[in-house]
């Protein structure tokens, strides 16, 4: 928890950056294929900075997220032999990845489009489809599709909703790390027993 949360307070640092843009950019990218922190979070801090602007930053979080969703799928198609053990270490466990796999064989498009919609984690999903050489059209059009839908919910509930959000998210850190952490669990479960 105290690791997640450093990690979190940095991310929020970003938005003092003048390139927070870029950073909302390659924190998508790399939450894609190693990072472990969404890029949710900055989008929520840099949207609630400017209203205005949270559409934007949406699209800036689909396109790094989808191109980072691209560069996961190289990983597993082209150099996965030589770095599984780092991901199997540090990124996820072999049992998730297998158990991703499994769910490649009966509908990639779906599999992709969940994990990228829900607390799911996405990387597994790209980094698997790489090994399992899905089409790369069938990632790109789940990630476009799920990604767009997940960051510009996030950003229409800033516009909307705006500072309240943030001040929810601060005071429940600890809590919603828990029900994320379960929301994970409950996914794979249910995408275990769907497919």
């Amino acid at each position: 928890m105290k690791l997640l949360r450093k990690l979190y307070e940095w991310v929020l640092s970003l938005t003092e950056s003048k390139h927070s843009n870029w950073a909302l950019f390659i924190l998508a990218f790399a939450e894609s294929s190693f990072f472990p922190i969404p890029p949710d979070v900055l989008l929520i801090a840099l949207s609630i900075g400017k209203p205005v602007k949270s559409f934007f930053y949406a699209t800036i979080s689909t396109v790094g997220s989808v191109l980072g969703g691209i560069f996961g799928y190289f990983i597993g198609y082209g150099i996965w032999e030589i770095v599984k053990g780092f991901f199997f270490r540090y990124v996820f466990s072999e049992q998730i990845f297998l158990k991703v796999q499994e769910l490649y064989q009966h509908n990639a498009f779906l599999a992709v489009f969940t994990a990228g919609f829900t607390p799911i984690p996405y990387k597994v999903f790209t980094i698997a489809g790489g090994v399992c050489q899905i089409g790369l059209p069938v990632l790109i059009f789940a990630s476009v599709l799920s990604r767009s839908a997940r960051f510009f919910l996030v950003a229409g509930m800033i516009w909307k909703f705006g500072e309240k959000v943030k001040i929810f998210i601060d005071k429940y850190f600890n809590l919603l790390t828990i029900v994320f952490t379960v929301l994970l669990i409950g996914g794979f479960l249910i995408l275990k027993k769907v497919f």
